[in-house]
């Protein structure tokens, strides 16, 4: 055995180990920046319509790669079949039966209700946003900045998103004309004015710690896009009958060819965002999140069936079969994220909120549903608390999923529908007969795991259209 160096060159030679350790190892939490923390939720994109989800028809290069960047999970949901109950759980936490706001509706979250953003704001980040708010109006409790949204450009009220050419738009409390659109102009796109907003605010954010919720409208109906992305799909394959229009949206006569354009066009501005920042080198300290605000939907002329759009699922948005509910979602972080992992842990969109507040390092979210899943994208995966149930609420709809289970009822007086969603992810074979034990146990579930709410009784009603 080769003797020891003496003592002083041990001791130089431990010093110069710890150092380059220091080095290349990440700085600690407890010291380290907070990450900056994007997160984009596209506009009833189902769970088929990416070629990461096994989409064939629409191009999503720039999707595709961020998830061979990332994490890409096989079942997340959103927090409601519909626009602003999904964005209420979301924002607060509280799954569809604690949530204030459990269907469209003109409703504001209250001045009581604790948000996610202002957690985040109050931790010292910058916090802006675009697209479509929905979650109340300017003059509320639930306008942006009420809810800590420091920066805001966009459509303040779901129903005034139903055009993606609108004569006007709210920044930050102020309204912005938009004249090529008056009169019937079709001239600006509210999607390339929303990505420009993006780049300016991460540009103007770079230097502190930022939130950015990107609540992009494509491809909600109308079914509309501008002429350089339809020409990649103009003439692809047959239309149907074209859509006639209405009072809500425009004619369209070429329903398919425009839907898979608006996707592709909105694939392309999300990879305009990941090249930005990559060249403001801020990839490193950024988590990067996409997904969508509930299933797909047949409005405005879309084809959602022809797309298979929501994949191997059953139903459609505004129902809480899988298809109305079961999301993409996509988390990208260089350097902390692993590349090429799919994660089949079951989370929804109320686990963000405990997820952003420990990544930055803010005040904790109490007595809400949500989980963080900081140990499933960052790990060790073991860590990971997994919630024992999962709840949804669309009255009269209702259901409840535990484990592999789920179990749904279409009204209180309807009777309940049981699935084995492990084998069974299309919601085909009704086990409420075979398994009555677990059918009356989840039954049970359906009354204990919401709160009632005066504002949303479980009781027939037509819903709002976002």
């Amino acid at each position: 055995m080769s003797p020891l160096p003496p003592q002083p060159l041990r001791l130089a030679l431990a010093l110069s180990l710890l150092l380059s350790i220091s080095l290349s190892a990440p700085a600690s939490p407890a010291t380290a920046r907070p990450p900056n923390i994007i997160y984009l939720l596209a506009d009833d994109l189902g769970y088929g319509d990416l070629g990461s989800y096994g989409q064939k028809l629409i191009r999503t290069p720039r999707l595709d790669r961020m998830a061979q960047e990332g994490i890409r999970f096989t079942q997340h949901y959103a927090g409601a079949p519909s626009c602003q109950p999904s964005r209420t759980v979301l924002f607060t936490g509280l799954h569809g039966g604690h949530a204030p706001i459990r269907a469209n509706s003109k409703l504001p979250l209250r001045a009581t209700d604790r948000t996610f953003p202002s957690a985040l704001k109050a931790a010292g980040y910058a916090t802006g946003g675009v697209g479509k708010w929905g979650l109340g109006t300017l003059e509320s409790t639930g306008a942006p900045a009420a809810q800590g949204i420091d920066e805001f450009f966009g459509y303040i009220d779901q129903t005034h998103a139903h055009t993606h050419y609108p004569d006007h738009l709210w920044k930050n409390g102020q309204r912005v004309e938009i004249p090529e659109n008056t009169a019937g102009g079709r001239a600006l796109y509210s999607q390339d004015l929303f990505i420009r907003e993006t780049l300016d605010f991460v540009r103007r954010h770079q230097d502190r710690p930022f939130f950015f919720f990107g609540a992009f409208t494509t491809p909600h109906a109308e079914v509309a896009v501008p002429a350089d992305s339809l020409a990649e799909y103009r003439d692809r394959w047959p239309e149907p009958k074209p859509f006639p229009g209405g009072k809500t949206y425009a004619p369209q006569h070429e329903p398919r060819a425009v839907r898979a354009a608006m996707i592709t066009r909105l694939d392309r501005d999300i990879g305009r965002l990941l090249d930005l920042l990559d060249e403001l080198k801020l990839s490193e300290n950024t988590l990067i999140i996409f997904t969508s605000d509930n299933g797909p939907i047949t409005a405005g002329g879309q084809d959602p069936e022809f797309f298979q759009s929501a994949g191997p699922l059953r139903g459609l948005k505004f129902t809480l079969y899988e298809g109305g509910i079961r999301v993409p979602f996509i988390a990208r972080w260089p350097g902390r994220i692993a590349p090429g992992r799919t994660s089949d842990l079951v989370s929804d969109f109320a686990d963000m909120a405990p997820t952003f507040a420990e990544l930055a390092r803010a005040d904790p979210p109490t007595a809400i549903d949500g989980v963080s899943l900081v140990p499933t994208l960052l790990g060790p995966p073991a860590r990971q608390i997994r919630r024992s149930h999962h709840y949804w609420e669309a009255a009269p709809q209702q259901a409840v999923r535990e484990g592999d289970w789920k179990l749904y009822r279409a009204a209180a007086n309807r009777p309940v529908e049981l699935y084995q969603l492990r084998d069974d992810i299309g919601e085909k074979e009704n086990l409420a007969s075979a398994q009555p034990e677990i059918a009356a146990r989840l039954t049970a579930l359906l009354t204990s795991a919401r709160t009632e709410n005066p504002d949303f009784p479980l009781a027939p009603r037509r819903p709002d259209r976002d």
